[in-house]
Order: structure tokens, then sequence, then C-alpha cells
């Protein structure tokens, strides 16, 4: 049986066990010791999800390259920072890290869909976080721009490798060959 973890103990640090002992409906990340409740995302944001999901899925499964998972899907990168990207790859040379309840350990690309209450999260914390745990690629959606920005790790830091907003096509650097057109995501 779970135990019931208050998350209103803002004064606490959390640890994986701490969160995963919580037994509610809510969504919550631990980010670097503190429990963050993580609001359900809009229809908007679930159709862009869905859409960069099925292409990216697509692309790993016909070349045999690992497995992308959507959220909510837990990403254990240490004990105090558990994370749910919106989606990501782990390659088939490190599926090991793949769990029953959890990827434990970096993937190697993550997508996060920004939303105006997130984007400081997702542009500077998340940002951070990723790159210092070593996510090979980072890819940040702006569905009210139409635009997605993609930032590889050069060097134990992020460099922008491609973007495009309202139109146009972005590729990936770990999977050659795979392009995504912005006017199938938005």
């Amino acid at each position: 049986m779970q135990t019931v973890v208050s998350p209103l103990d803002c004064k606490r640090r959390y640890a994986y066990a701490d969160y995963y002992a919580i037994n509610d409906d809510n969504r919550y990340e631990v980010m670097e010791g503190t429990l963050m409740m993580v609001p359900a995302p809009n229809i908007k944001h679930q159709r862009i999800s869905g859409r960069i999901y099925r292409v990216m899925a697509n692309f790993v499964s016909n070349n045999g390259l690992g497995e992308v998972f959507d959220a909510p899907t837990d990403v254990v990168l240490s004990d105090d920072v558990v994370v749910q990207p919106d989606i990501l790859f782990i390659s088939g040379e490190r599926a090991a890290i793949i769990g029953e309840q959890a990827v434990m350990g970096a993937p190697d690309l993550v997508v996060e869909i920004s939303s105006p209450s997130s984007s400081f999260n997702d542009s500077v914390r998340k940002k951070e976080i990723y790159q210092r745990f070593g996510v090979k690629e980072y890819w940040l959606v702006f569905p009210e721009e139409k635009a997605i920005e993609i930032m590889t790790l050069e060097h134990g830091l992020y460099r922008e490798f491609c973007s495009a907003k309202d139109e146009g096509t972005v590729s990936s650097k770990i999977f050659p060959g795979f392009e995504v057109d912005l006017k199938g995501v938005f």
C-alpha cells in the first residue's frame, strides 16, 4: 500500500522514493528536491505532442533505433530530479535504463512543448538540468509562435542545431535523415 505524501510541504526536500510514494491523481516533477505539481496539458498541446510523437516513433521503429515514450513517463535523472518530458527517446544501445516504473537515467532526446506558464521552466530550468545530465538533444516546441528549436550537446553545453518558425522543417542530429515539417505539427 502506498503512503499519501502531502505535496503542500514546501520546506521538505523530496527524493524519488517520496515522489513515488505519492498516491493521488495529480502529476508532479521533482526539481532538485522541490516537488512541483505539473498541470494537465491543454488540447492544443496534446495535438502537437501526438503529431510529433507519431512521426518520431514511426521513424525510430522503422529504423530499429530504440524506443520513444510520451508523457507521463517518469525519468529519474538523480534521486532529487524526476521529470516527465512530453516526448523522450532512448536508443537501443541504452535500453537498460528503461525500468518497469521509470527511465533511470538521461534519455538520448527530450521534447518539451512549452506554454506561456511553463516557458521559463522549459527554456531555462529544464534546459540546464537536461544539459547537466547529458541529454544529447533537446527540442523546445513553442505552439503560440509555431516554432521548434533543436539544441544538441557539444562539449557539455547546448548549442542550437536547427530551428524553424511558421514554416519549413527541422531535423535531428541523432536521427540522420529525420525531418519534421512544421505544417504537420502546427
